[in-house]
């Protein structure tokens, strides 16, 4: 061994020792002093028109930030941005399937901000009155968001694949007087009807409908329905006029956004103005990387979901960062899409999903390799969990062993990343596998066991965070007035303690990995497996692009392990391939998980890359679908059906 090999070695382990002793000094501080840890950054990272009086204060349930304090999200993400050469930066750059391209300076922004607040002014929305926005992913959909915080009104963003139904029960649990739609747009070469489905949301409504107009932007320039007296296109009222920034309390709500989960009614999530602000900006500079002003982030999200709100629409332009935008699947129409964008915009950061790297490799390398990607520093990546073999592809194919791989847990109750690296600070050591990272400043994370003590190191367990939560944290629920469906859905199983349900493990040097819902257990001889460990130990075999695991009541086990398994090109399925990977998992897991393989060629997941394990789980069974408005290919469905047939063939000779 060289001397000079010995040297870099030395250097590099030290360098690893500060980055380590410096995170550990900056989260000791965040958490022992909150208040002061966060004021700073609040007072750095954003504008306000009047300080706050407390910094921060603990509720029964819920922690306020910057109390009394008074701003304006518009405000932040938009005019100071519009002074001295900054107007002139690229805000937002969209392409579509079409091959459409257009690029928003700080100052168009300002412009079309301005217009689009003027038409809500001239519809008679105010400050507290709710929007529903329910667009295509174009910068139309975030210049409404940007008004509506303009003129402190509250906006409800429904994702544009949702269906009547579901657009109605939100429509009328926000009490929205407006509804801001599309007349239509493309997906995956398919027209999309967005104004026929919110005149059926509203006809399903009827006589409980709260909107009064419905604000229509022409996408695509198709005919549609008008309803006289309710329905008013954007060239109509949207004129533009500056419209002075209306100043709202730091505890102000500035969006409800829900989830659907899988049964029961869609949870309405509030998040506040100064506090969400302040903590998904800091977040975006330290998590995501953007710590430079001429920074690109590329992100595969929706304004539907809340990394669409916090990493599309909020930190990005309240930093002054540019952000990139694709409207359609990022592999359409080829599979090399996603790598044409970095390319040409020379990112920086790209921002996408477990579920969309898996997706990607199936593709095979070369579609990567033919493209110039030596712009990315950082690939972030959040959603499902993030296992070996798809974190091997980004960091080795993508990234050419050069990027940083910056997998975060977080979810739209917590409105930015709790549980990752810090890239755009210090580099930590990176370790693989699902959510492997630190609790990020600010945010008391732990895993506990059943009794609710601390787990042992290595040993499965349930995450919690403990209060106070940091800025980015929700404000509660939309129409839960007494905090009972909040107590009871996050609270009720540690006492006060956040418990978001999914399980987890603390190895010996402190990183967390989270290893999927414990909803989706699966008991097998009365051993508990999570469905995530499974699809890991699938995934982590050559062969293998994508894994679904649930269980199948079983009379003798408790329940079986079946698992759709999704090949790479170049693989063929057979009986062999079948074994060799049951042998695998085998090897992993032990003997008493032996998965039932089934090949098919894609995996029903929503649009935003999350896999539909309670559908296929519904066909195995027999039992009722429920929704799938929000699935990105139906066709998806057949294969499952197909496979679920064939096993029952096999069952019955």
């Amino acid at each position: 061994m060289s001397q000079e090999f010995q040297e870099g070695q030395q250097n590099l382990e030290e360098k690893v020792d500060y980055n380590l002793r410096y995170y550990k000094y900056l989260y000791k501080k965040s958490v022992s002093e909150p208040a002061k840890f966060w004021e700073e950054y609040a007072s750095s990272l954003i504008s306000w028109f009047k300080p706050w009086e407390q910094t921060i204060t603990q509720d029964d349930l819920i922690t306020k930030w910057f109390v009394g304090g008074k701003l304006n999200a518009s405000f932040n993400a938009v005019d100071r941005h519009t002074r001295g050469n900054a107007k002139f930066k690229a805000a937002i750059v969209w392409e579509s399937e079409r091959g459409e391209r257009r690029t928003v300076t700080y100052q168009d922004l300002f412009y079309e901000v301005n217009k689009w607040a003027n038409a809500l002014k001239e519809l008679g929305i105010t400050k507290n009155d709710r929007v529903t926005i329910y667009m295509p992913l174009t910068p139309e959909g975030i210049f409404a968001m940007l008004a509506c915080a303009r003129i402190g009104a509250i906006h409800s963003v429904v994702f544009a694949g949702f269906g009547s139904q579901a657009l109605a029960d939100r429509i009328e649990d926000a009490g929205s007087k407006l509804v801001i739609t599309a007349d239509a747009y493309m997906r995956r070469g398919k027209v999309v009807d967005l104004k026929k489905t919110v005149d059926e949301s509203l006809d399903i409504l009827g006589s409980r409908s709260p909107v009064s107009h419905v604000l229509i932007f022409r996408r695509l320039g198709v005919e549609v329905p008008v309803r006289e007296g309710r329905d008013v296109f954007l060239e109509e009222v949207g004129k533009f006029k500056y419209i002075e920034p209306v100043e709202v309390e730091s505890s102000h709500p500035l969006f409800i956004l829900y989830t659907s989960g899988t049964t029961g009614k869609p949870k309405g999530i509030v998040h506040s103005t100064g506090g969400y602000i302040t903590g998904t900006s800091l977040m975006l500079l330290w998590s995501y990387g953007l710590s430079q002003e001429n920074d690109v982030l590329f992100n595969t999200s929706d304004i539907g979901w809340i990394v669409g709100h916090s990493y599309i629409t909020y930190a990005p332009l309240v930093m002054g960062r540019t952000i990139v935008i694709y409207e359609s699947a990022p592999d359409y129409p080829y599979p090399d899409k996603w790598a044409e964008i970095i390319e040409r915009y020379r990112a920086t950061t790209f921002g996408t999903s477990a579920t969309a790297l898996r997706y990607f490799m199936k593709y095979g390398d070369d579609y990567v390799k033919s493209h110039d990607l030596s712009s990315l520093r950082i690939i972030v990546t959040n959603g499902e969990v993030l296992n070996y073999a798809p974190w091997k592809w980004g960091l080795e194919v993508i990234g050419e062993g050069k990027v940083f791989m910056s997998h975060q847990w977080w979810q739209t109750e917590t409105g930015a990343p709790n549980l990752g690296y810090i890239p755009g600070l210090v580099y930590l050591p990176m370790k693989s596998g699902p959510a492997s990272g630190f609790p990020l400043p600010g945010n008391i994370i732990e895993v506990l066991d059943d009794n609710g003590n601390l787990a042992k190191p290595k040993e499965r367990g349930y995450l919690v965070m403990r209060p106070p939560f940091p800025p980015n944290m929700m404000m509660g629920m939309w129409n839960d007035v007494n905090s009972e469906r909040l107590k009871k859905t996050y609270f009720g199983k540690f006492a006060g303690l956040y418990y978001p349900g999914d399980y987890a493990m603390i190895d010996e040097d402190g990183y967390i990995f989270v290893l999927g819902r414990a909803d989706e257990t699966i008991k097998v001889a009365a051993h508990r497996i999570g469905a995530g460990e499974v699809e890991s130990a699938i995934t982590s075999y050559p062969s293998v692009a994508e894994a679904a695991v649930i269980g199948v009541p079983d009379p003798i086990k408790g329940e079986e392990v079946h698992a759709f398994v999704v090949l790479k090109q170049g693989y063929q399925q057979s009986d062999a391939m079948a074994k060799e990977i049951q042998s695998h998992v085998k090897k992993i897991m032990g003997s008493i998980v032996s998965p039932q393989i089934h090949f098919v060629e894609k995996l029903p997941k929503t649009r935003s890359g999350k896999i539909m394990r309670r559908v296929i789980r519904a066909v195995l069974t027999g039992s009722n679908t429920g929704d799938i408005s929000t699935m990105e290919d139906e066709a998806s469905m057949d294969e499952i059906k197909k496979a679920v047939d064939e096993l029952k063939k096999e069952l019955k000779s």
